[in-house]
C-alpha cells in the first residue's frame, strides 16, 4: 500500500478540527462535550487523505 499526502485543503480542515478539538477541552465550553470526537475526526480525516490518492 503507497501512501500520498494530503492535499492543502484537507490536511487544513483536519488541523482545523483538531484545534477545535483542543480549544473545546480547555477554552470553549460550549465544545467540551465533543472535544475528544473533533479530535478524533481531524486523525481519521488525515488518516483517510494519507490513504486515498487524490485526497
Amino acid at each position: 500500500m503507497k501512501l500520498t499526502a494530503p492535499t492543502n485543503a484537507v490536511w487544513g480542515v483536519a488541523v482545523g478540527l483538531g484545534v477545535l478539538g483542543i480549544l473545546g477541552k480547555y477554552a470553549i465550553a460550549a465544545l467540551a462535550p465533543y472535544a475528544f470526537w473533533l479530535v478524533f475526526a481531524g486523525f481519521a480525516v488525515l488518516a483517510i487523505a494519507c490513504l486515498l490518492k487524490g485526497l
